[in-house]
């Protein structure tokens, strides 16, 4: 461990606690959008996709000194693909920990946001999210947040993630076919919530897969637009930026 970094319970709890509030943000703006604009889907979204900018640059910026503020799946294991090599980077089973504690902190925040609505708390959502043109929006919302932030992460500049990452995610909610879930542990965490940010549990395979692609479509663009440094006779980088670990 390096001299400095978090231990790794204590890594775990803030992405525990950062993805728990996400959800808890996404599920419930939603329903207080439904509840104040019930007859204008674009308000609805219009709010609901504020506060997720708003919230998700907050987490981030408190968050990411402990954990890099993944809060997300696909970056966390772009993460160590793109670092597996480096003497200080995570491993596979660190990488693992930190899915798992997402996947937990996405499911409470959704049971959450239920409670805090009078809502039942686990209520299976209904809404069926399953058709190519969603698939295809998805893909591109995935890959495209993979490539903001490792683009930050190799180009020495991770002091802009908590704006550029919320920024990103706001507008993705308005450009993408499927408002841009573009993480596997939000979006199962939405089919535990009958609301207006739910996705049904059986669409959400699909969604997964599509991300899955997406992440990779976005590793291969940051390979080619961020090269790793070469280097050459005497230990100097012929191409720069170095890259850093993500937001760590």
């Amino acid at each position: 461990m390096s001299a400095g970094r978090p231990g790794q319970p204590r890594r775990l709890l803030a992405e525990y606690v950062g993805t728990l509030l996400l959800v808890t943000v996404v599920v419930g703006s939603g329903v207080m959008a439904a509840t104040l604009a019930p007859g204008d889907a674009g308000l609805r979204l219009l709010a609901n996709s504020v506060a997720t900018m708003l919230a998700l640059a907050v987490i981030i910026l408190i968050l990411g000194p402990v954990s890099g503020a993944h809060l997300n799946p696909v970056v966390t294991f772009a993460d160590w693909w793109l670092h597996r090599r480096d003497p200080d980077s995570r491993t596979l089973a660190e990488a693992a920990g930190y899915v798992g504690a997402q996947m937990l902190g996405a499911i409470s925040g959704a049971v959450l946001a239920n409670l805090m609505f009078g809502l039942p708390a686990v209520s299976w959502s209904a809404t069926a999210r399953a058709a190519p043109h969603l698939w295809l929006g998805e893909a591109v919302a995935t890959g495209g947040l993979v490539l903001v932030v490792f683009a930050l992460v190799r180009t020495h500049r991770t002091h802009y993630a908590p704006a550029a990452v919320g920024a990103y995610i706001g507008a993705a909610y308005w450009f993408t076919s499927s408002t841009s879930f573009a993480n596997p542990a939000v979006t199962v965490g939405r089919s535990f919530t009958d609301t207006f940010a739910g996705i049904s549990p059986a669409s959400v395979p699909g969604f997964l897969a599509v991300q899955i692609v997406g992440a990779a479509a976005g590793l291969g663009l940051v390979a080619v637009l961020y090269p790793r440094p070469r280097v050459v006779t005497g230990g100097t980088a012929a191409i720069e930026p170095v890259p850093l670990r993500s937001r760590s």
